[in-house]
């Protein structure tokens, strides 16, 4: 995988890095996000915090798999990313490895956070969400939330020129699919780099998050509880199977 990135906080002085992480391990060929859940700052937490070492055990912890002669194992990643993360709050969370010997991505994911696999400008999978209501995701935490048992497991076959989108709510709750076909075909013919088709997927969602009328995924969803974009912290990670 061929990896670029590509992360846009939202505009909030009290926490200049957002609520957002993202991992990505090029050797070991492990990409990871998570959304730290904004319902922590009524007590004062910010789950940002959450998120960030949850990624960064994340990163860790992928290194240890390797050492172990294994293929990286997204499941155990999270668990044994979870089990060393001590800080208050709770986040979405979502990896995805390459396993290139069987031509596969295996991913886990835990929440709303997630990834769309595209093959010659089409979107062939996208990953289910998991909530128990309209904006209530799955969550990893320590405090009477969920854990990595909880977490989908999903293995897919990928061919040479593929791309895997990887993307927090922010991504996907502002841009449809068919819009990130269009840019997606553009960027084939235009021959851009995974850091620039990221780039451009993100600000379209932030452009989008800022329209009071647009219509989103997220107003569709909210079956009229809510209309337009949906300002938030954006991640989007881009990878070409090559």
């Amino acid at each position: 995988m061929v990896v670029g990135s590509l992360y846009l906080p939202k505009d909030n002085p009290n926490k200049p890095l957002g609520e957002d992480a993202h991992c990505m391990h090029e050797l070991y060929q492990t990409i990871g996000v998570a959304d730290g859940v904004g319902g922590w700052a009524l007590k004062g937490i910010d789950a940002g915090i959450y998120a960030r070492e949850l990624m960064k055990n994340s990163f860790i912890a992928t290194y240890d798999e390797t050492m172990k002669g294994d293929h990286v194992n997204p499941k155990r990643v999270l668990e044994e990313a979870y089990k060393n993360t001590n800080s208050k709050g709770s986040s979405t969370a979502c990896i995805i490895t390459l396993n290139s010997v069987e031509n596969t991505i295996v991913a886990a994911n835990v929440g709303d956070s997630g990834f769309l696999l595209i093959r010659k400008g089409k979107i062939t999978y996208k990953s289910p969400i998991q909530q128990r209501g309209f904006g209530c995701p799955y969550q990893l935490g320590n405090c009477n939330s969920d854990n990595p048992s909880v977490a989908q497991e999903m293995e897919l076959n990928v061919e040479r020129d593929d791309i895997l989108m990887v993307g927090t709510d922010g991504m996907l709750d502002n841009i449809f699919e068919s819009e990130i076909e269009e840019i997606v075909e553009r960027a084939i013919d235009q021959k851009l780099k995974a850091e620039e088709l990221a780039s451009q997927i993100g600000n379209i969602a932030l452009y989008d998050s800022f329209d009071r009328f647009a219509d989103t995924p997220y107003a569709r969803a909210s079956q009229g509880r809510h209309k337009g974009g949906k300002i938030d912290d954006i991640t989007v990670i881009v990878a070409y199977i090559q």
